[in-house]
């Protein structure tokens, strides 16, 4: 019997054998085909993707041209230069990306011929501006040969990525064809290898069903959980000895393997447990993680101190909750540390204090004081403060502020501390950075008076105020006799210290609420709210008598001395609210006290309503 059932076994072993052959073959023939079709879909992929990331580099540094044109920081160079550094390396390897295609890589070179152009167009504001000529550098860019050229890089781009996205779409259609294929090899191939298994399995069955029920039995023994269940080895087969043999060994390695399984349950099980003690943590980190998102949003929202100090004084308490403190942050001098906000129980802190009065800033670091004496305490803390924790805001390697915490903030606590402290920093620098460049458009430089621009406004605002509350307003306009002297005999240097000679009277002999502004050049003009005209005339008389005493020197020349000529115009009940005419009259009394002989004050007629 066992001849013959080896024979008709070994023939069906080798037609399920040849079948297998075949199956593997034709799957693993189609697999290689289905790769190369995927391989050629990721290629075009790229393609897209890194001709979409050199467009948007190309853009970032036409953004960052416009910025430095408009801003003249030349921060924005480094960044321009870089971005069109990387939009050259994005575009050359696009060239190359595209070898596989004539055409398209002959639209490759032209793509990065046209961005070549660009990118020279680009340039060449850039140099002019480092040269300081930004009115050739604005003048080039308002000329649109930039536009023109970008809608040719765009032109061009858009016919390429056109092509390449066709190219994508054929070549998914031909991977999805190929693995189609696959599948009905896999739906025709496998079921005909499973019937030649099947008739070999049943070949096998019919001659050893009875060896075979025992080693089933002995099977369900050990799925029975009787893993010490084993087969006599002496079944009067060679096949079956083998196979119990085979067997036996199984039943070993499978016992060895439910012992290493039922330990890495118990792993399991443990980590489980660490995992679901965590969920509370992090589920409460994820929170505050959104608390400090919706702070930083509106830190970088506000404009004045007191909206960033209400901020703060609702946030801060949701991430550290029961922790009192306060913000501290330089003022202009930079000489102390005022508070900005406070939460909690902070009432006793101090509004003030000197940077050398906290260890913190001293050393650059957080500084924790635990209450125990082990600690020096700083200056500025309450002598019974207990346990605090002072933290400096750093931005940029620089100190701009200070957090201060009262209590103890736990280890687990520090993520929250350190995302406070950056947030907070960030806010920082930015409001500072809004309101120096808000002071800048108003202020002139040179004296430090308000500029014409805030002038006019005020003025506005001023005579609508007057005209609602029936409230006088003087205008004066004056001028500096005889200036174009100064800069011809002793040069602009001089006539500059001319003007801050007399930026200075003004703001000295006015008083807070009137607004001193330089007008253009040498003239300037004062806005006197609530003020009449003849009111207004003793002050001038005094700032005239005052500058009339000084004598200006440039090093050791004296350069003679410093008068005025004012021209005062009043605004009356009845007038409209254009400011033009007050200006025009004030100028025309200006005018009348240089031809009636400069170093005096004319008051103009009264406006006609």
């Amino acid at each position: 019997m066992f001849p013959s059932l080896i024979s008709r076994v070994t023939a069906l072993g080798v037609i399920v054998g040849a079948a297998l052959a075949c199956l593997i073959a034709l799957l693993l023939q189609s697999s290689l085909e289905t790769r190369e079709s995927f391989a050629w879909v990721t290629h075009s992929q790229q393609v897209i993707a890194d001709l979409d990331e050199a467009l948007a580099e190309l853009r970032e540094a036409e953004s960052g041209q416009r910025g430095f044109l408009l801003t003249q920081d030349l921060r924005f160079v480094a960044t321009v230069d870089q971005r069109l550094a990387d939009a050259t390396r994005q575009f050359g390897r696009l060239e190359r990306l595209t070898a596989d295609n004539a055409l398209q890589h002959e639209r490759a070179v032209a793509l990065n011929e046209a961005v070549a152009r660009r990118i020279a167009v680009l340039r060449t504001p850039l140099l002019l501006g480092r040269r300081g000529d930004f009115a050739a550098a604005t003048r080039i860019v308002a000329g649109g040969q930039g536009r023109e050229l970008m809608a040719e890089v765009d032109r061009r781009a858009g016919l390429l990525l056109q092509r390449e996205r066709d190219l994508l779409a054929q070549r998914a259609a031909d991977a999805e064809a190929r693995l189609a294929g696959t599948k009905r090899a896999v739906m025709v191939g496998g079921p005909l290898v499973a019937m030649l298994l099947a008739l070999l399995v049943g070949t096998v069955a019919i001659g050893v069903r009875r060896p075979l029920r025992r080693v089933l039995d002995a099977m369900a023994a050990l799925g029975d959980g009787a893993g010490e269940s084993r087969l006599d080895t002496r079944t009067g087969s060679l096949e079956f000895d083998r196979l119990a043999s085979g067997y036996n060994r199984m039943a070993e390695r499978l016992s060895e393997a439910l012992g290493e399984q039922r330990a890495t349950d118990g792993r399991l099980q443990a980590a489980n447990a660490d995992l679901l003690a965590q969920r509370g943590a992090l589920e409460t980190r994820g929170h505050v993680i959104a608390r400090l998102g919706d702070m930083a949003h509106r830190l970088q929202a506000a404009r004045t101190d007191a909206e960033l100090a209400q901020i703060i004084d609702c946030y801060v308490p949701q991430v550290l909750p029961g922790v009192a403190g306060a913000l501290y942050a330089h003022n202009n001098s930079r000489n102390l540390l005022v508070r900005l906000a406070g939460w909690g129980e902070s009432g006793s802190l101090p509004e003030s204090f000197g940077p050398d009065e906290c260890w913190a800033l001293r050393l650059g670091q957080g500084h924790v004081v635990l209450g125990d004496g082990h600690e020096v305490g700083c200056r500025h803390a309450a002598g019974g403060a207990g346990a605090y924790r002072c933290e400096p805001l750093l931005a940029g390697g620089e100190v701009i502020g200070l957090l201060y915490l009262q209590g103890v903030v736990g280890a687990e606590e520090a993520f929250r501390l350190n995302a406070l402290g950056e947030n907070i920093a960030s806010a920082l620098v930015n409001h500072r950075l809004q309101r120096d460049l808000r002071e800048q458009t108003v202020r002139d430089a040179l004296t430090g008076l308000h500029n014409r621009r805030y002038m006019e406004e005020a003025l506005q605002l001023e005579i609508a105020r007057a005209a609602r509350a029936g409230t006088p307003l003087a205008f004066v306009m004056c001028d500096v006799d005889h200036f174009k002297r100064f800069n011809d005999e002793f040069g602009h240097e001089a006539g500059d210290a001319v003007l801050q000679l007399v930026g200075a009277a003004l703001r000295e002999h006015f008083r807070d609420g009137d607004v001193a502004c330089r007008y253009g050049g040498e003239e300037f003009a004062i806005i006197a709210p609530g003020a009449t005209a003849a009111a207004l005339l003793p002050r001038i008389e005094r700032l005239r008598v005052a500058l009339g005493a000084l004598r200006p020197r440039q090093g050791a020349q004296a350069l003679g001395a410093v008068s005025l000529s004012f021209g005062v115009a009043e605004w009356g009940a009845g007038l409209g609210r254009d400011n033009a005419p007050l200006v025009a009259s004030a100028d025309a009394a200006l005018y009348r006290a240089k031809r009636e002989g400069r170093d005096r004050a004319i008051v103009a007629e009264r406006l006609a309503a």
